[in-house]
């Protein structure tokens, strides 16, 4: 009885952090750039009540009898799939069509996201929603003359400006790649860092080398779809239904051994 209750245990828990991580790609619905999570599980080891035996003489095998003892959580995958475009028509609007993240620095060193809201500091200083400057190809800040009269991005990110009917290159957005997007960790603010397992940051210029091209005037959306999170969700509110009421029924049993001595 006592290994059915904790294995019940077990499955709250997991089932708990699935509506954990369900929850919050609900929350991050209308979040842009976000890459929703995955939960995945596995069975825990399994108690052998009788190992196999191999055929011999006039016997066939025997396979072995295990009693498994709960489930426990696997993986807490990170989606990177690309969610839709959303048309701003804000020329510092940026989002990624195909593969790759922004770079942005600060005094702490690097981080990366896909939210490509930027803006234009008092200095003209090309900088995220955190004040964060946005590299370019030669690892150096992109800045706009307070002068400009109009100004565009290609999708080869090209930042382009006029200064007094002549055309002016400011410098070229950065885009970088990983080995191992999944491995990327998540600080917060929309942002990733490099992990042990994401493989370093390969910056390059976009359209070049399998990275994506920049869409000027747009914003890329999270990529939750509400509708599978919502099943997703009721199936782990019955998962962990179903759990209780193996405590529940083992708890009544073990009642009733008790009730055996009266």
């Amino acid at each position: 009885m006592l290994r059915s209750m904790y294995s019940g245990i077990s499955g709250l828990r997991n089932f708990q952090t699935k509506l954990d991580v369900i929850g919050n790609n609900i929350a991050n619905v209308n979040t842009y750039g976000f890459k929703k999570g995955r939960t995945m599980f596995q069975d825990l080891y399994s108690q052998t009540v009788a190992g196999a035996s191999a055929p011999a003489g006039n016997r066939g095998g025997v396979n072995p009898k295990q009693v498994g003892l709960g489930s426990q959580l696997a993986t807490i995958d990170t989606i990177h799939e690309g969610g839709s475009t959303s048309f701003t028509g804000r020329t510092l609007d940026l989002a990624i069509e195909g593969d790759g993240y922004f770079r942005v620095q600060d005094g702490n060193g690097e981080l990366y996201t896909r939210a490509g809201n930027f803006y234009l500091d008092r200095d003209g200083i090309l900088v995220d929603g955190e004040g964060r400057k946005v590299l370019s190809t030669n690892n150096a800040e992109i800045k706009i003359p307070l002068d400009a009269t109009s100004l565009s991005i290609g999708q080869n990110g090209e930042v382009n400006y006029v200064q007094g009917g002549n055309l002016q290159t400011a410098a070229t957005i950065s885009l970088v790649q990983f080995n191992n997007p999944e491995g990327l960790e998540k600080v917060g603010g929309n942002y990733f860092q490099v992990s042990a397992n994401s493989g370093n940051a390969q910056s390059g210029t976009p359209l070049a080398g399998g990275r994506g091209a920049i869409k000027s005037g747009s914003l890329e959306m999270s990529n939750v779809d509400l509708a599978e999170e919502f099943t997703e969700m009721i199936v782990a509110q019955r998962g962990f239904q179903a759990n209780t009421r193996i405590i529940t029924t083992s708890d009544e049993i073990l009642q009733e051994l008790v009730n055996l001595k009266r």
